[in-house]
């Protein structure tokens, strides 16, 4: 008897838990893979910034580096950016959509929900700029309003005027800067540059305004004065303690080291330093002469932190001399196959420039001071050209002390640098531009997007071009990064509507908006 009263119950139980294991096996079918079920806004904010800044290391410091006549080559593999067809190499920032900028979007569809989270929305949202304002200075009209949005459904979105863009980031900066609350919670040290200090975040948002607002000169110079003035008077960065740099380590995982240091090493200057390197790449003549200067007295004192030359031994080995006598420069483009006084060109400093645990400087104040200095020519600012110029300069020797005791640079050095080569306060706008400029153009050799949008928007210093056999640029320096080819397939109308209207081509060629001729 009991076994006929048990049996409708345990098979009522079993029922009960197949159907509960039903539910929960269509629930998980229900579920979005690609979505995320909770967001870490602490974690993903870290990925990105290391993501933004670690982008493309190949294009983005050696492709720019010998475009901009920084580097050069023998070789027509790696980066060949002097000889002007290295399409291959200048797509690859695109990655930032599903990287870095996918990561920062998420960060500030959670921050958003919580008034509380007001800081950490902020210095996303600045962020955010930071990324889209390489992406468009590189490519011209890009996605951006109908951006990240995929999981929404929109796959295929438009691309956005860059006027509109960047009436957008400044509104952006703006917006942000003025919303930081020191009373409220920060990124902490989730946040790689300030601790999550709001202060310091408020500086790089005007400091970012500056930049862009200067990126404005050709093209429009009273939406340029008005952004510049606004950044100047909102308090940019004014001194080395608030420069923003991401700290590496040298260990044993490539992820922690300096990720150009890395590629620099792998891609071309082997461990150990054999002179003899894989890829051909040499510091250029060009650079090498323009550091060197005229004499002792005009020589530029970063030339021995930046470059050395590898001595062989009489008992055998090579020794890194920085020693001034010995930097020579290998001119551009202008060998086909590997030369054969190869050793005696000159190579990036391993003790600074390619150590495992440098700093990646993303902005400060040595760019801030010359940007200042630019504007007091152009009427834009009250601020003395000349105290401004030379601040740019000492804080730009400075900070390569960052770069370890071989970056060292003193200010005895720094003052005898600037005596011999002032600011020319009696010098015509051009001359002035172009000394600026110049002092830029040094400055952004570790910063190589940066270096080619200012030396596209001034023409300085004045570079002359290569014409090696083969270039598909008939012999003139490249003006554009090319949007990928996956997006006439995957994003085509769009893209031909934004191809249309950038002088019909996706060449490196076809000019950014603001890049006026």
């Amino acid at each position: 008897m009991k076994n006929l009263i048990f049996k409708p119950i345990y098979s009522a139980i079993i029922a009960a838990m197949f159907l509960s294991s039903c539910t929960k096996d269509l629930a998980k079918l229900n579920k979005n893979p690609n979505a995320y079920e909770s967001v870490n806004a602490n974690f993903l904010f870290t990925k990105a910034q290391l993501g933004a800044i670690g982008l493309n290391p190949n294009g983005n410091r050696f492709n720019n580096m010998q475009m901009l006549q920084q580097e050069a080559t023998y070789s027509e593999v790696t980066a060949p950016g002097d000889k002007y067809f290295a399409e291959g190499y200048v797509q690859n920032n695109w990655a930032a959509y599903t990287g870095c900028l996918n990561q920062t979007q998420l960060v500030i569809n959670e921050t958003k929900k919580d008034p509380t989270l007001v800081n950490k929305l902020a210095a996303a949202r600045i962020w955010r700029v930071y990324i889209y304002h390489q992406l468009t200075d590189l490519y011209g009209d890009i996605p951006y309003s109908e951006a990240l949005v995929g999981l929404d459904g929109k796959y295929q979105p438009k691309y956005d005027l860059q006027v509109d863009i960047y009436k957008d980031m400044f509104k952006e900066l703006e917006e942000s800067a003025a919303s930081f609350d020191a009373s409220k919670t920060t990124f902490g040290n989730a946040d790689l540059f300030y601790d999550g200090n709001t202060v310091k975040w408020k500086k790089f948002a005007y400091s970012m305004m500056l930049r862009l607002g200067m990126r404005l000169t050709k093209i429009d110079p009273a939406m340029a004065k008005i952004w510049v003035q606004k950044a100047i008077a909102g308090g940019p960065i004014l001194d080395d303690a608030d420069l923003a740099r991401a700290p590496y380590a040298d260990g044993g995982l490539a992820s922690n080291r300096n990720p150009f240091s890395d590629h620099f090493r792998v891609l071309d200057y082997v461990d150990g330093q054999n002179p003899l390197n894989i890829q051909g790449s040499k510091i250029s003549k060009r650079f090498i002469d323009h550091l060197k200067g005229n004499s002792t007295t005009t020589k530029d004192p970063r030339l021995n932190v930046i470059s050395v030359l590898w001595v062989k031994q009489p008992a055998g080995g090579y020794v890194a001399d920085t020693a001034t006598a010995l930097q020579k420069g290998m001119k551009n483009a202008q060998f086909n196959g590997y030369p054969a006084d190869f050793e005696t060109y000159s190579e990036p400093n391993p003790n600074t420039v390619m150590r495992y645990d440098a700093p990646v400087i993303v902005i400060g104040a040595a760019e801030v001071q010359l940007l200042i200095a630019e504007a007091a020519i152009r009427g834009w600012s009250t601020a003395n050209a000349s105290t401004s110029y030379s601040n740019g300069v000492t804080s730009a020797m400075k900070q390569w002390s960052l770069y370890g005791s071989g970056g060292i640079i003193s200010s005895d050095k720094i003052t005898t640098y600037l005596k011999y080569n002032p600011f020319l306060a009696a010098g015509t706008f051009e001359e002035q531009l172009e000394q600026i400029s110049t002092q830029h153009w040094v400055l952004g050799y570790l910063d190589q997007i940066e270096n080619f949008s200012n030396w596209r928007r001034t023409g300085y210093p004045v570079l002359i071009p290569t014409n090696y056999p083969g270039n598909i640029t008939g012999g003139t320096i490249p003006r554009r990064y090319i949007v990928p080819a996956s997006e006439e397939t995957l994003n085509r109308a769009n893209f031909l509507d934004a191809k249309a209207r950038q002088s019909g081509a996706n060449t490196l060629l076809s000019r950014v908006w603001w890049d006026k001729p």
